[in-house]
């Protein structure tokens, strides 16, 4: 996945772990596109390299390009245009789990 991102220009890319602290999914990946048309081709990719590897995506958001999240189970990549990716701010809100995992290790 990150290398379909990173293939397609994807920017600022984060995996937050989230494992066992939610039922939404054990990772989140985090891409910014500059654009709409970016984001779009950048999901695109994604969908591509994950039904290659036998997974069945669900995609939301495709249309608008602002947000773009793609369900994989275990995994979910969210892919921004920066000024969504600011006005989520996913890492603020997840990344709390992710480093609460991390010190109870």
């Amino acid at each position: 996945m990150r290398d379909a991102a990173e293939d397609k220009k994807g920017e600022d890319i984060q995996i937050l772990d989230l494992t066992g602290r939610t039922i939404v999914a054990d990772s989140f990946v985090i891409v910014t596109g500059r654009s709409a048309i970016q984001t779009r081709s950048i999901a695109d990719a994604i969908v591509e390299s994950a039904q290659a590897a036998g997974l069945r995506p669900r995609l939301e958001g495709h249309s608008d390009g602002g947000w773009i999240l793609i369900d994989l189970g275990h995994v979910v990549a969210h892919v921004f245009t920066p000024e969504q990716r600011q006005f989520y701010n996913l890492e603020r809100l997840w990344g709390r789990v992710a480093e609460a995992r991390a010190e109870a290790r």
